[in-house]
């Protein structure tokens, strides 16, 4: 169902109405507070409460991102993500009743960009949502640039190398461009969750590691023995020329 629009934000001023969310959560009470948060804050929101038909209405209509709570009656989250992400790069933010390792890890491998642990705070989910948006809208308008085998054209917001387009997410995306603008620097993971994801370190750095695997799965010829992103043990990551 489409929720009805808020006409003015939670700090009493109107905002123009842009994005477009889907919502698939199960839990009635949940999907009607977070609807209403989003809605307050400027966003057009859609909802479903079971997998298989937030999946087919993601198919049939166009939205500029998704919410998507792991547990869901009919498909899971996590199997949502998979196949949404294997033809679309719109933001995805995971929610979570459970703060367990493997879930977070499930989601970001299955292509996830951001997830929030249950309860959270609804100013916490836009100021994700918002982040994620950017970085999926991100022009910086600078020139092309060459490192090793790839050619980054940041403001046309592609890569290649060797002269074969790559597919990269907004986040990767963003997250090569920061390697890019910092090449031979080592980047701290809450340099990175600064940088890329637009928020302050949270204590979590598996967002990052998980992003960054994903990102030499596309860029590296070996991913196992990384020859562009360095491991910088205990400290971060750093982008060789």
């Amino acid at each position: 169902m489409d929720e009805p629009v808020g006409q003015e934000t939670s700090f009493g001023y109107p905002r123009p109405v842009e994005e477009r969310v889907l919502l698939v959560e199960d839990d009635h009470s949940i999907r009607l507070i977070v609807a209403k948060g989003l809605q307050q804050s400027g966003f057009r929101v859609a909802t479903e409460g079971d997998g298989r038909l937030g999946l087919i209405r993601f198919r049939q209509e166009t939205f500029d991102a998704l919410l998507l709570d792991v547990m869901l009656p009919s498909l899971n989250g996590f199997e949502i993500c998979r196949q949404v992400r294997s033809d679309s790069f719109i933001p995805i933010i995971m929610l979570t009743a459970r703060n367990e390792t493997g879930d977070v890890v499930l989601g970001l491998e299955a292509g996830a960009d951001d997830y929030l642990t249950k309860p959270f705070e609804i100013e916490e989910l836009v100021a994700r949502l918002r982040a994620a948006l950017r970085r999926a809208r991100l022009n910086d308008g600078q020139r092309l640039a060459t490192v090793g085998p790839l050619e980054i054209d940041i403001e046309g917001f592609k890569v290649s190398k060797s002269g074969m387009p790559l597919t990269l997410t907004a986040t990767e995306f963003k997250l090569l461009v920061e390697f890019v603008q910092n090449t031979g620097r080592v980047l701290t993971r809450e340099m990175l969750l600064d940088a890329v994801w637009d928020y302050d370190y949270l204590g979590d750095s598996r967002i990052v590691d998980m992003a960054v695997k994903r990102l030499r799965e596309k860029i590296e010829d070996d991913p196992a023995h990384p020859q562009l992103v360095q491991t910088v043990r205990g400290v971060g990551y750093r982008l060789e020329a």
